[in-house]
């Protein structure tokens, strides 16, 4: 890293007592300096592309509101994305949505194992020691990973206002949905505007969750609903008093394994 660099984790209220461990692995629009701007001019950088809007403040929010640990990237996802396995061909994306990105082509071996050793697994070394810290500890834990996604991708318009991402834990993941969706404005997507898919295109919810015996999830917010503070709290408000409720519908979530030494 070079000074002025981002740092690549930011850790939140490591002792947070609340059952959640947050993580918000597309928080950040920054590049490193020494890959300029990957191409790219100021604009495309601040679009959806890049980064999660919105999610970074949601997160730090959330874990004040849950008091909850949690965990959130430096870079941008286009230098690497945190919620891919390595290797991965969204990993080093050449492409998002309809954006080539010109510093991601033809990247070789060393610079892909650069920029996982810079970026990539300091964060999920932070998310394994805290995990292993509140396993030993036989604290109850629920993996929460908090994203955004674009009203409008590639032209077609989205019509959730939020989505639960899930896999293993489909019953916390189903008793979240139906409590946010008692606000009958809200729409809800189930397994929408995407799904987990394990060893392809996501990394937190079968690593940091499923793996290790504890329920995770992902959390979309659209966008437009995060533009400004007062739709940050109010979707901060609504997320909190939703997992809480899940929370209290099911039995407390215990890890099943001491480590999984996965980063």
């Amino acid at each position: 890293m070079i000074p002025g660099d981002p740092e690549p984790v930011t850790l939140l209220n490591p002792e947070g007592g609340g059952p959640f461990v947050l993580l918000c692995e597309h928080a950040s629009n920054a590049i490193p300096a020494r890959l300029g701007t990957l191409g790219l001019p100021a604009s495309e950088l601040a679009r959806h592309i890049a980064w999660d809007i919105g999610a970074a403040a949601l997160a730090r929010r959330l874990s004040a509101l849950l008091d909850a640990p949690a965990v959130l990237s430096g870079a941008s996802r286009l230098v690497i994305d945190l919620n891919r396995p390595p290797g991965a061909p969204t990993s080093i994306p050449v492409r998002s949505e309809s954006t080539d990105i010109p510093g991601n082509l033809n990247v070789d071996p060393a610079e892909r194992a650069a920029r996982e050793a810079a970026w990539f697994h300091p964060f999920h070394d932070a998310v394994t020691a805290l995990l292993d810290s509140r396993v030993a500890a036989g604290r109850p834990t629920r993996v929460i990973g908090v994203h955004s996604f674009t009203p409008v991708f590639t032209g077609i318009a989205r019509p959730w206002h939020a989505g639960v991402l899930y896999d293993g834990a489909k019953s916390f993941a189903r008793e979240l949905i139906a409590a946010l969706a008692r606000q009958p404005a809200l729409v809800v997507g189930d397994n929408e505007p995407y799904r987990i898919e394990p060893d392809v295109h996501d990394y937190t919810v079968p690593v940091h969750g499923d793996r290790r015996g504890l329920e995770a999830v992902l959390i979309e917010v659209r966008q437009d609903l995060l533009a400004d503070a007062a739709g940050i709290e109010a979707w901060a408000v609504r997320l909190r008093d939703a997992l809480t409720a899940a929370a209290d519908g099911g039995r407390p979530t215990l890890p099943r394994h001491s480590s999984t030494g996965e980063g």
